[in-house]
């Protein structure tokens, strides 16, 4: 019996593409850099299976190329970069990998926070550029954490993650959120709930844990940043264009608030004009999942998907169910 053909659009650990290889023919991009478009839809005209990344767009335009396709299984939490409808309306099912990066997401969260209160990207810097020449009382100040007050907007796995590293630094956390939780969880969690304006206004960390959708799309833009304090922080490792990074900049530049840490961006990998030349902000390279153990697990559970589906059964991490419900009806 033949393998079924796969396209695997990103490099990924050796041991999953090992396991991967051995039960499907595999044409896989081995570069550290995303696939080109065209070259992408040229590879998956005869691919019965796609193992996408963030980075890929994968329209209906792509999906009709490949009319043999049968699973996509995109290796991230996030699913903007797919046309979920286009998938449903052609009977293609599709899948995350959500749960196995909460604490590397967290983590790297927190390091933001912390980097950005101590300037420590700055410091190093100047430190390396010779600027570190002696120690004065009132040279390189940053901000202390401990003690302070953690707004957390969207508690999902993530948010509630960071909640929980935040009890080592005695924070009073905010959190914000469609729904809110039972007082039971609050009380275990040691979260207080508040609405947005009010958690803008007072807290003096504020992390961004939402996907992106129609309603988070700029949720902070120039009135939300004037809500903040001026001694306040942005960290945002969720999704880029949840923020209005124009109206950042500004507010970073003005010192309307003190200092934000960005790990997505809005228009990545392009940034803001002016953003990269301010001192008062920490830039990483979409790294919030970006571990070995974590990778290894993204990689595993996109491959444990993307067999479920070519074998007809429910892929772990289905987002369109609706697409093997009408399946199991008319079969």
């Amino acid at each position: 019996m033949s393998k079924p053909k796969v396209l695997l659009t990103g490099r990924i650990p050796g041991e999953v593409m090992a396991r991967l290889a051995g039960v499907c023919d595999v044409e896989a991009n081995t570069e550290d850099r995303p696939m080109d478009r065209e070259k992408l839809i040229e590879l998956i005209r005869d691919r019965e299976g796609l193992i996408s990344m963030i980075t890929d767009g994968v329209d209906g335009k792509m999906m009709d190329a490949a009319p043999r396709l049968k699973m996509i299984a995109n290796m991230a939490v996030g699913f903007n970069n797919i046309d979920l409808k286009a998938a449903t309306a052609r009977g293609i099912p599709v899948s995350n990998t959500p749960g196995v990066l909460t604490d590397a997401t967290a983590e790297l969260a927190f390091a933001l926070l912390l980097a950005a209160a101590r300037r420590i990207p700055e410091m190093d810097r100047k430190t390396r550029a010779g600027e570190f020449r002696w120690w004065a009382p009132m040279l390189f100040l940053g901000r202390e954490v401990s003690g302070k007050t953690l707004g957390i907007i969207g508690l999902g796995r993530i948010g509630k993650a960071v909640a929980r590293r935040a009890r080592g630094f005695d924070m009073r956390v905010l959190y914000c959120n469609p729904a809110r939780l039972d007082p039971a969880e609050e009380r275990a969690l040691r979260v207080e709930y508040a609405d947005l304006r009010s958690l803008l206004r007072e807290a003096d960390f504020v992390s961004l844990h939402v996907p992106l959708t129609e309603a988070t799309k700029h949720l902070i833009g120039a009135e939300e940043l004037a809500l903040m304090k001026p001694t306040s922080y942005l960290i945002n490792t969720s999704r880029g264009p949840v923020v209005d990074e124009k109206a950042l900049v500004q507010a970073l530049r003005g010192r309307k608030i003190e200092g934000a840490g960005l790990d997505v961006y809005e228009n990545e990998p392009a940034l803001a004009p002016g953003l990269a030349e301010l001192e008062n902000v920490t830039l990483l390279p979409h790294v919030g999942s970006g571990t070995l153990e974590t990778r290894v697990r993204m990689a595993s559970l996109a491959v444990e998907n993307l067999l479920a589906g070519l074998n007809g059964e429910s892929p772990p991490n289905i987002l369109n169910p609706e697409v093997l419900q009408a399946v199991y009806k008319n079969g």
